[in-house]
């Protein structure tokens, strides 16, 4: 199955800051420009990985901006919160500034209801003519979003198109897409649980790895979708030392993909607190990973 608003391959991009902790809004577009070539058919921007929670209104919205203009890829931006009415603002703003759709979070830490939820996700898809990516991420929001929410959602909601999918539940993402309709697409929000997640019928991935792995993802999808699933199988093998090292109780997404990024020649600096500096080695253990990929 091929994407029918966005890209395949996309990252949830990182922000980057210069060493005074301030937006770098010339890295961001060179690490968006960067990652076009290397294999991203969309990006996703002010995300979770893309410390939005650390980004001032008027930061996310000259993000927004400055990434779209040096790309032609699909912009995605990430501007949703546990406030409905600041997510709606964000979303307003969102459209003005050359994003092709946003991405809405559920609601994190408040732990609403579902009528809350479904709420929500309305108010945002009826605050912009924007294509809407829904995601659930229930390890950090504290609250699942319900099969027949999304449902409805996807059904009732012209302009809410995606799903952003990192529940860990492959028999309920099968049944939403064999339910909820032909303009629905279904993205791993997991890069782990891409392989299994395409035979439910995703289209694709919003990933963090996939800062340096879109070019294994791009052939593991060609593969899957050409039918050669043990070529599939095998790529996602290759991936599996980048699987791992992108998160740990001491080094979470957003810092290990500037480890990353800086061991292979794209600094993007560090992050906000409270993310704090990489640990000793980790840059180390980033190009090793990086030559078992690669060599």
């Amino acid at each position: 199955m091929r994407p029918r608003h966005f890209g395949r391959v996309m990252s949830a991009m990182v922000t980057p800051f210069d060493g005074e902790g301030r937006l770098d809004l010339d890295a961001a577009r060179r690490l968006a420009r960067w990652l076009v070539d290397h294999g991203h058919d969309g990006l996703v921007v002010a995300g979770t990985t893309g410390e939005a929670s650390t980004l001032s209104d008027a930061e996310l919205c000259d993000l927004v901006a400055a990434v779209a203009e040096a790309v032609t890829v699909p912009v995605v931006a990430g501007t949703a919160s546990n406030d409905t009415a600041h997510s709606i603002a964000l979303t307003r703003k969102a459209q003005g500034l050359g994003a092709a759709g946003v991405l809405a979070v559920a609601p994190y830490y408040s732990r609403p209801p579902q009528a809350g939820i479904e709420a929500h996700f309305r108010a945002i898809a009826a605050a912009t003519e924007l294509p809407v990516m829904l995601y659930d991420v229930p390890m950090r929001t504290g609250r699942r979003v319900a099969q027949h929410v999304l449902l409805r959602l996807f059904r009732e909601v012209p302009n809410i198109v995606a799903f952003k999918d990192a529940t860990g539940d492959a028999a309920s993402s099968a049944a939403l897409v064999a339910q909820a309709g032909d303009h629905f697409d279904l993205y791993s929000g997991d890069d782990a649980a891409t392989l299994p997640l395409l035979a439910c019928g995703a289209v694709g991935v919003v990933g963090t790895t996939t800062h340096w792995t879109a070019p294994w993802f791009v052939r593991m999808l060609d593969a899957f979708e050409g039918g050669d699933i043990e070529r599939a199988h095998r790529i996602h093998a290759q991936l599996l030392p980048s699987l791992r090292f992108v998160n740990d109780d001491d080094c979470v997404y957003a810092m290990s993909v500037k480890a990353m990024l800086d061991a292979l020649g794209q600094p993007v600096g560090g992050c906000r607190l409270p993310l704090p500096p990489a640990p000793a080695g980790k840059r180390e253990q980033a190009r090793e990973v990086w030559r078992q990929l690669s060599g």
